[in-house]
């Protein structure tokens, strides 16, 4: 339901993608994987998407057109999602 995760789980994140220049011209080279980001950075960027959801490049489209469109819908099945995960501890 995130739009920064795909719904196989996997995160949408830039240094995660692997080095070198986007095939797809999106990504400077500077924002993918290098070897000096740490757990720490990563878990960093990753507080960060969440925090702050980009919808301009959603991994879910869907849920980027319902955070657009019907933000208050979409802040109650997230909830419900997290409830249920919580529920699964």
């Amino acid at each position: 339901m995130f739009l920064a995760v795909y719904p196989d789980g996997r995160v949408c994140i830039s240094i995660l993608h692997p080095p070198g220049d986007d095939p797809n011209g999106y990504e400077l080279a500077s924002e993918r994987w290098m070897p000096v980001h740490t757990v720490e950075s990563i878990v960093l960027s990753i507080i960060s998407m969440l925090s702050s959801p980009n919808d301009e490049s959603p991994a879910n489209v869907e849920a980027a057109k319902e955070w657009r469109e019907r933000k208050d819908e979409f802040k109650r099945k997230v909830g419900r999602c997290v409830r249920r995960s919580q529920e699964m501890l």
